[in-house]
């Protein structure tokens, strides 16, 4: 895809999935390190490494939520150094992909 560089903007995306109970933890590091935006979804399942997640399994309630954000590299590059010695505490993995932003209020990014 050609688009010109004024209708997007050269980003990182990182994805966490974390334990639901360090979901607090995960965005005070988030906000200390001024990161203007993120999406957050709870109740998230699947298997890994702490084995199955069934957000609908009342029995052993055991929630994943998933993170999402966009930024440019070297506000990633911080997240990412910050944050992965806190990955095994908080039961989780972080995927770090390039991506596109569309031009918008710069705020958030």
């Amino acid at each position: 895809m050609v688009l010109l560089s004024e209708v997007l903007i050269s980003m990182k995306r990182i994805e966490f999935v974390i334990n639901e109970e360090a979901l607090q933890d995960l965005i005070r590091l988030l906000r200390n390190m001024d990161v203007r935006g993120y999406t957050i979804i709870k109740k998230a399942g699947g298997f890994g490494s702490t084995g199955e997640r069934n957000p609908e399994d009342y029995a052993l309630e055991q929630k994943n939520a998933v993170v999402i954000l966009a930024c440019e590299e070297s506000l990633a590059e911080k997240v990412i150094l910050t944050i992965h010695p806190k990955l095994r505490e908080f039961g989780g993995m972080c995927l770090v992909t390039d991506c596109k932003w569309t031009v918008g209020p710069a705020v958030s990014y």
